[in-house]
């Protein structure tokens, strides 16, 4: 989850050197050794402005660079020269504003480190919260840096030729033992979102426990993946040929999904990011 801030940019010189990995477009322009400057042109002590230098490039438009600067100093930089991560469904229509960084956000956010927002979270508001508390419903959390490749099409013919694009996550000792209470007393657990399933499924010892976990987690879940964790699952429709797609299908069921999808298009839903949700019931083992 990650929370966007503002602050004044601090003027610093020399270079050290710290290393990401973004997607680049036109990628095919780019190579190894390649200098690339980031914001504004011909500031004073460069302030304004952000270099780096191509390391590498990956296959699916990903491009690793070494930045000039490190620590703060790259964190100021970053907000300076850095634009709100819309999708480009969002992006390609309007310019950002700032209501976009509260719009484009789940109202829990606490750490940086997203490059989008995990958006089945941006359906909940302080009043939808207190009416879960109202019926008894708890809250528990973890921390989730939804990656850019979560959105990647599936390109391959075989799922098993697709390589699924890590993403960093968390769950704290407190609500691993949360949640082991949950299963002890034979509650059921609702994920929010396909990225905290797959980041639950990461953290689960077996059926009805859960440990302490955090690290990057690459699990591509197709059809067949035998889930250990949610009992149901709160997401977005998501587009056909996608990861997303797969897991909730691996979820509910092939068949599931192509009705909610049919009913959902003939009855006009909005789809994307601030679009409908659903709420999804694991298919059991016998295929009901």
């Amino acid at each position: 989850m990650v929370r966007s801030r503002r602050s004044m940019p601090r003027c610093t010189c020399g270079s050290t050197k710290t290393a990401g990995r973004p997607f680049a477009r036109p990628a095919k322009r780019l190579v190894a050794g390649d200098r690339i400057r980031f914001g504004h042109q011909n500031n004073l002590c460069l302030l304004g402005s952000l270099d780096a230098t191509v390391a590498e490039k990956g296959d699916a438009g990903e491009v690793t660079l070494e930045f000039d600067l490190t620590g703060p100093a790259l964190e100021d930089a970053l907000r300076e020269v850095g634009h709100i991560p819309l999708p480009p469904y969002i992006a390609g229509k309007r310019a950002e504003d700032e209501r976009d960084r509260t719009d484009y956000q789940t109202i829990y956010a606490r750490e940086e480190g997203a490059v989008a927002a995990p958006t089945a979270g941006l359906h909940f508001t302080p009043d939808l919260f207190q009416a879960l508390e109202q019926a008894g419903i708890e809250r528990h959390f973890v921390t989730l840096h939804v990656g850019a490749g979560t959105f990647l099409p599936v390109k391959a013919d075989d799922t098993d030729d697709h390589r699924m694009h890590a993403e960093i996550g968390e769950v704290s000792a407190e609500t691993a033992a949360s949640l082991n209470a949950v299963r002890a007393r034979g509650g059921r657990i609702v994920a929010v979102g396909t990225t905290s399933l797959r980041l639950l499924e990461s953290a689960a010892t077996d059926e009805t426990t859960f440990r302490e976990w955090r690290g990057a987690t690459d699990i591509f879940i197709t059809p067949g993946y035998r889930f250990r964790t949610a009992d149901m699952l709160m997401t977005n429709f998501h587009l056909p040929r996608s990861t997303l797609f797969m897991l909730v299908s691996a979820f509910s069921g092939l068949e599931t999904m192509h009705a909610a999808y049919a009913r959902a298009i003939a009855t006009d839903y909005r789809f994307y990011s601030y679009g409908d949700s659903s709420l999804l019931f694991r298919e059991s083992e016998d295929g009901r």
